[in-house]
């Protein structure tokens, strides 16, 4: 099962964590310095919602920005 909503398609992105080290010029230092990037993934806000879809009721896997948005009826 994919890590992805059901309504919208959003899924996980990829992007990086950055390391930074020394003191900033505005704080009397020589500046911050990158000593490490690291890959990682952003995942979306997935909920198990249970979906009333055509007169059945389905269990969905759907981001919280769906839901807001009113894009489903829950059962």
């Amino acid at each position: 099962m994919a890590f992805k909503c059901d309504i919208c398609g959003k899924g996980p992105r990829a992007g990086n964590r950055i390391i930074r080290h020394g003191l900033e010029k505005k704080k009397g230092g020589i500046g911050l310095h990158t000593t490490g990037i690291t890959a990682r993934r952003f995942l979306p806000n997935l909920q198990s919602v249970h979906v009333r879809e055509g007169g059945t009721v389905l269990t969905k896997r759907v981001c919280t920005g769906c839901l807001k948005a009113g894009k489903i009826v829950k059962a």
